[in-house]
C-alpha cells in the first residue's frame, strides 16, 4: 500500500459512467492522499485530462458518447497527454479486449470486479515507474489556431489506427467511431489536415508497407498481400503495378540488385 509521502502531489482522473464504480473508487482513494477527479464518459474525460494534466488515469471501456478505447487513442495522440499512464478498468475479460487496451497505449488492464488493495498497488507502481522515468518533456505550446489542434489529434489517432491494422481495417464509419467521432466529420477533418481522403491515405500506407516488406523480407508476395489488407496476390499486384510501374516480384529483384 502506498505511503503518504509516496502519494503526495499525485492526482488521479477516474473516467467511468457508473456512479457505483465512481463511488467505489473514490472511497478507495479517499483513504490515500491522492487528489481525485471524475468524468462520466471518454469525451468528458479527455477534456478534463487536457485541462488538469492528471498523473494517472483510470479508464473504463464501455461508456456512452465515447468509449474508453477511443479516449485512450486520443490521449496517446495528443502531445499534451500522451505521457500520462492509463490503466483500463473493465468488466470485459476476453484476451482480445486486454490486448486491445495494451496495444493502444495503456500501461495496465485491470478486470472488474477487482481487489481494492491490488488496484491501489498497481496505481502506486505505475506512478512510481513514471516518476523514476523522469518528468516528461514540457509540451510544445498550442498552435495559434484553437481549432486546428483538436482536429490534428483526431487525425493523428486515425493514422495510428490505420497503420496498426492494415490487414483488418474496418469501414470508415467504424474507424470514425474508434476515435469518438462520425464518418462525415472525420472525412472533413482528415482532408483539411492532410489534403487527402482517408481512403487515399490507406492506399498509400498499404503500398508503403508492401514496398518495405518486399525490400526487407523474404515473405511470399501472396502473404504480403494478406498482411497489408488485400484479398489476394492478384489484387495486390494490380494495385502495386499501378502505383510503382512494376510488379511486386520485379520490384523486389530491383531492390535486391540495388543493395548488392
Amino acid at each position: 500500500m502506498p505511503t503518504i509521502s509516496d502519494a503526495t502531489e499525485h492526482s488521479i482522473l477516474i473516467i467511468d459512467d457508473s456512479p457505483f464504480e465512481q463511488r467505489l473508487l473514490m472511497e478507495l482513494f479517499s483513504e490515500l492522499p491522492y487528489r481525485v477527479s471524475v468524468a462520466f464518459n471518454g469525451s468528458q474525460g479527455y477534456q478534463l485530462a487536457l485541462a488538469g494534466q492528471p498523473d494517472l488515469i483510470l479508464l473504463d471501456v464501455r461508456m456512452p458518447v465515447m468509449d474508453g478505447y477511443a479516449a485512450c487513442r486520443l490521449l496517446k495522440a495528443n502531445p499534451l497527454t500522451r505521457d500520462i499512464p492509463v490503466i483500463f478498468l473493465s468488466g470485459a475479460d476476453a484476451a482480445e479486449e486486454r490486448v486491445m487496451g495494451l496495444s493502444i497505449g495503456a500501461v495496465d488492464y485491470v478486470v472488474k470486479p477487482f481487489a481494492p488493495a491490488e488496484l491501489a498497488a498497481r496505481v502506486h507502481i505505475h506512478l512510481h515507474l513514471t516518476r523514476r522515468a523522469g518528468a516528461p518533456t514540457p509540451p510544445a505550446p498550442p498552435p495559434p489556431s484553437g481549432e486546428a489542434q483538436p482536429d490534428a489529434v483526431f487525425v493523428s489517432a486515425v493514422k495510428r489506427l490505420i497503420l496498426d491494422n492494415l490487414a483488418t481495417l474496418p469501414g470508415l464509419s467504424e474507424i470514425a467511431r474508434s476515435v469518438g467521432t462520425y464518418r462525415e466529420k472525420l472525412s472533413l477533418m482528415f482532408r483539411a489536415q492532410t489534403g487527402a481522403t482517408v481512403f487515399a491515405f490507406i492506399r498509400e500506407a498499404r503500398m508503403a508497407r508492401g514496398m518495405e516488406l518486399l525490400e526487407r523480407t523474404d515473405i511470399e508476395v501472396q502473404d504480403i498481400a494478406l498482411l497489408i489488407g488485400f484479398n489476394n496476390a492478384g489484387n495486390f499486384a494490380t494495385a502495386f503495378r499501378a502505383r510503382t510501374g512494376a510488379t511486386p516480384g520485379a520490384y523486389r529483384r530491383a531492390a535486391r540488385a540495388h543493395r548488392s
